[in-house]
């Protein structure tokens, strides 16, 4: 361990000379020249051997006009000049010496001694050196100064002597990952596995003529393996693998954003065959059509026009493939994507059943699972989530357990870990009034029951009434036990709305009164209501006619402009408002003749605070029994 952080230090030491030459160069002048002076000055001042005359008594510092005088008086034996100093030795064994600015050479000084016939030793050619090293050192060494603060701001901050460098953006690797490494997007591979095999062997393609595509857009939400695929086409190939983020290349200065551009396909085209990966592209690419640039001379145009040009600049036969991530497609240039750049799109969308159980195993081989863990329910659990969504549930799992201080994962930490995913985290410290926890009893109770009696619902998993997240008081989770489902038909988003009306008609019907607690209720109910009118053509009142709402860029914030007619947005709102009334009327009376369920149910959370869906289940089939009643649940 010892010889490896010698050797980091080392390494650090040598980076640190590397990058900053005319700095090392200036210390090792001041080393060398401190040294020098030391042994020079030490050697001259060395009085116990001046002129080989060992009786020195004492030393006395004088001006350089007494030295004269004591010379002109014969009271001098003999005299040392130096570059710096002038020694000289009187008859009585006193050394009287002038240190400082004194001349190496002295027109007058000389004859004098002559003239007396004093003994003297001067190095005057030394004394030359060293004067025009006392001189330019300084000069030397605060521009070497400068220099190395000029390079350290412009590395920190992006100034204007190393604006245009990428070196520090530009991360370059040979990725270890491969396809086996990448689940849930067997389409998405499928379709890059051609590009891996034309980095491994271009000349069978050059030679029969095919053009492989220059690029290849990868689009999917985020969190879905887009980078990691990326990595995973190098990892195959065996190829260098030059990333960078699409941010990286703006720059507050002109020219610097195309400067990068150009300085990133020049790695690539030296170390070809290679992998340009460009992540969240839009940052650059964004449609040129679309107005807002406030100018010609836009920085970011600037950059996009580069890039195009640099992806013309190299033929078909140049093995260097380009691929880029981005989430929101739409908003790309055309340019961009026309044939010969990315000309080809590859969708890496959210996993389906089996692609989120291939995840969930991969990401489980460096943990211990317990052996009653069952990872298909977790699947079947997480439908929704992205992969990065299932490797942080596995993640959060194992602390969960590790907090808890088990040897192994338990299935209920991974379900707790699904919970915290959906809900947030449970907040059990938190203070809620005996009176809240009633209202949200019986909130909750409302939901639960309308998702188990109405067709087209998803059924109860869990209900509690547990403060989690960054405002609920409790929650009802609803999570599917089936197959993956794409579409909705109309009964199932009605469905929907009688399910999210069943919180505030329990409060009515059992408290009296209602609370803000159906907020988020009501905002996504009448979102589903206006979507089904004006997207999906579910209602009479327009039709078959989509009616598109738009965001415009002159009506500033978040305002919307709608391009239909004040009347038709008349009767929109008149159409949900009666729909909502229509549907929480029937909520109401359904809730009514289960008062009975919802009592009991209300009870059973203020008691335990949780439960689960087959509790909810059991209490109404129990009270349908008891009343005679032909049962209503759905999910029988």
């Amino acid at each position: 361990m010892s010889n490896q952080n010698s050797n980091k230090g080392n390494n650090n030491n040598n980076n640190f000379f590397n990058d900053n030459p005319l700095l090392a160069f200036a210390i090792f002048s001041i080393v060398v020249i401190i040294i020098f002076k030391s042994f020079v000055a030490e050697g001259d001042r060395d009085f116990s051997n001046f002129m080989g005359n060992p009786k020195i008594k004492r030393t006395e510092h004088v001006k350089y006009s007494d030295i004269k005088r004591y010379i002109k008086e014969n009271r001098v034996s003999s005299v040392k000049i130096t570059s710096s100093t002038i020694e000289a030795i009187d008859k009585s064994g006193t050394v009287r010496y002038v240190a400082g600015n004194v001349p190496a050479f002295d027109d007058k000084l000389i004859p004098l001694l002559e003239d007396n016939n004093i003994t003297y030793e001067g190095r005057i050619g030394e004394g030359i050196v060293s004067q025009l090293i006392s001189m330019l050192l300084p000069i030397f060494i605060f521009f070497a100064i400068w220099l190395f603060i000029a390079k350290k701001m412009s590395k920190g901050m992006g100034g204007i002597l190393g604006a245009g460098k990428s070196d520090k953006l530009i991360n370059s690797e040979r990725p270890n990952v491969k396809f086996d490494d990448v689940q849930g997007v067997k389409e998405a591979k499928d379709e890059v596995v051609e590009i891996v095999d034309f980095l491994k062997y271009p000349e069978r393609y050059i030679e029969l003529g095919a053009k492989i595509p220059k690029g290849l857009l990868l689009v999917g939400p985020p969190g879905t393996g887009k980078t990691l695929l990326a990595k995973a086409v190098a990892g195959e190939a065996e190829v260098p693998f030059f990333s960078v983020s699409g941010s990286g290349f703006i720059e507050m200065f002109v020219g610097v954003g195309a400067s990068r551009v150009r300085d990133l396909f020049e790695q690539a085209k030296r170390n070809a065959p290679s992998i340009v990966f460009i992540d969240e592209i839009d940052a650059i690419g964004k449609s040129r059509a679309s107005g807002g640039q406030m100018g010609g001379n836009d920085e970011r145009e600037q950059t996009l026009n580069q890039l195009l040009a640099e992806m013309d600049g190299f033929g078909t036969d140049t093995p260097v493939i380009v691929l880029a991530a981005t989430n929101r497609p739409e908003t790309l240039d055309a340019a961009l994507l026309r044939a010969g750049r990315f000309d080809r799109q590859v969708l890496v969308d959210k996993p389906d059943y089996a692609g989120r159980l291939a995840i969930l195993k991969v990401h489980s081989k460096d943990v211990k699972l317990d052996e009653s863990v069952d990872l298909e329910v977790v699947a079947k659990q997480t439908a929704g989530l992205a992969g990065a969504d299932l490797a942080n549930i596995i993640n959060e799992s194992a602390l969960l357990a590790g907090r808890a201080n088990k040897k192994s994962i338990e299935q209920s930490d991974l379900l707790e870990a699904i919970e915290r995913a959906f809900v947030g985290l449970e907040k059990k410290n938190r203070k809620v009034s005996d009176v809240e926890k009633r209202i949200v009893a019986y909130h909750e109770s409302g939901h639960a029951l309308m998702a188990e009696l109405t067709k087209g619902a998803t059924r109860v998993t869990k209900v509690s009434i547990i403060p989690r997240g960054l405002g609920a008081l409790g929650y009802t989770l609803h999570l599917p036990d089936d197959e993956d489902r794409f579409l909705k038909q109309k009964h199932e988003l009605l469905a929907e709305i009688d399910v999210l009306l069943g919180g505030r008609a329990a409060e009515e019907v059992f408290l009296g009164e209602i609370s803000t607690g159906a907020g988020n209720d009501l905002d996504r109910a009448t979102a589903i209501l206006k979507d089904m009118i004006s997207v999906y053509g579910m209602s009479d009142v327009a039709g078959l006619m989509v009616l598109s709402r738009t965001q415009s860029s002159f009506l500033g914030g978040g305002m919307v402009s709608n391009d239909y007619s004040e009347k038709m947005a008349e009767e929109i709102d008149a159409h949900i408002k009666n729909t909502l009334n229509e549907r929480y009327t029937f909520v109401k009376d359904t809730l009514k003749e289960y008062r009975g369920a919802i009592e009991k149910m209300a009870q059973v959370l203020l008691d335990v605070e949780v439960i689960e869906g087959n509790l909810v289940q059991k209490i109404i089939k129990e009270y349908e029994e008891e009343n005679n009643m032909s049962s209503r649940m759905a999910h029988i």
